[in-house]
């Protein structure tokens, strides 16, 4: 399976964006996925994610209530929205596949616990 981040821009502080991973293929192996992001020079960190099959959400507290993670699975997309956007939320946006079921149980996630990593797509939010 391959994945396909899409939906990133240069934007003003204050804007929305959002963002669609769609898996190459259709499967029934998703458990879950993720959205993780890295800024230049910093480490990647896990932004949300969610259950495929479960009612599930996971939020990293610098995104709560301005970002909004959601699925398709008709579809095997995963979205984020992304609203409020601040310069800080500035950097390549990776979506990623729960190896385990065990990996939604750490909030924030694990990028270790995921995989099958898509090429990213590039936020930058202007101040």
């Amino acid at each position: 399976v391959q994945l396909q981040a899409s939906g990133g821009g240069l934007v003003q502080a204050g804007d929305s964006l959002r963002l669609s991973c769609a898996a190459s293929e259709r499967t029934n192996s998703i458990l879950g996925m993720g959205w993780f992001r890295q800024a230049p020079g910093k480490e990647r960190e896990p932004v949300a994610a969610i259950g495929w099959n479960i009612e599930s959400t996971c939020y990293v507290g610098s995104v709560s209530g301005r970002f909004t993670i959601s699925r398709d699975n008709r579809e095997n997309t995963v979205y984020l929205q992304m609203n409020s956007l601040k310069p800080e939320d500035t950097a390549v946006y990776f979506c990623a596949k729960a190896l385990d079921i065990r990996s939604l149980q750490s909030c924030p996630m694990n990028h270790r616990e995921f995989g099958y990593w898509g090429q990213g797509t590039q936020v930058t939010v202007s101040s």
